[in-house]
């Protein structure tokens, strides 16, 4: 029997067939730990099959959000995850770049799983290599981007390797933003870090840094990671 096509969370489904990137612990990670509060209107950039974007609308109740895709398949997957969800009417899913979007500070949280394929082996099929290459968004593009589409006081947050740490920095102080939280992500502990979930903003901040891991052993979740996905993932 052929894997199922629908991943199932406790208040959603998301059907992630024809979409370039499917749903994976760096998006639900990101969608569970970015801070939704006074965000009421969304930006979800590379939204592919839509589940930060749903994963936003779950956790704030205020929030409309728009998920945008170069990937047409992934933007109907998007729009067919929306309208089956519980928060269809305040969302939304649009085939268009990013660096073509008009917007001035129109946003209070833009949130991403950017492209990050800066090196090593490219993936063979071009539509993932689309959604993941940064010749087709680049951090520099999105960091710029999101500054001009951002309100005052919002924010942006992503996911990124570790390996980028310092190039975010440094587009950070380029562009005047402050970085008010990194955490370190590890896959099992004891691990080093793979990842680094980052939130950005134009505000003055102090720096917050923290650590999850995501299992202590192998098949043997970590608490904290627990309780931070316990709302989405059936298992928790």
């Amino acid at each position: 029997m052929g894997r199922s096509k629908t991943f199932h969370f406790k208040q959603f489904d998301v059907l992630n067939d024809k979409t370039a990137m499917k749903v994976g612990t760096d998006g639900v990670l990101l969608g569970a730990w970015c801070n939704v509060s006074g965000a009421r209107r969304v930006l979800d950039v590379g939204t592919g099959c839509g589940v930060i974007a749903l994963m936003v609308a779950q956790r704030n109740p205020d929030a409309s959000v728009l998920g945008i895709d170069i990937d047409a398949s992934g933007v109907e997957e998007a729009s067919y995850n929306f309208a089956h969800s519980p928060w269809g009417d305040r969302l939304e899913a649009r085939c268009v770049d990013f660096n073509d979007l008009d917007f001035s500070a129109a946003f209070d949280l833009v949130v991403s799983n950017p492209p990050f394929f800066t090196c090593g082996v490219l993936p063979p099929n071009q539509k993932r290599l689309n959604a993941r290459h940064t010749r087709m968004l680049t951090f520099e593009s999105l960091i710029t981007g999101a500054k001009k589409m951002l309100r005052p006081q919002g924010r942006l947050a992503l996911v990124t390797p570790c390996e980028s740490h310092k190039e975010i920095i440094e587009l950070c102080t380029f562009n005047s933003l402050n970085i008010s939280r990194i955490t370190e992500v590890i896959s099992v502990k004891g691990a080093s870090p793979k990842r680094l979930l980052w939130e950005i903003t134009s505000s003055r901040c102090t720096l917050e840094t923290d650590c999850i891991t995501i299992e202590d052993a192998p098949g043997q979740f970590n608490e904290h990671y627990i309780d931070l996905c316990h709302d989405f993932y059936l298992k928790f």
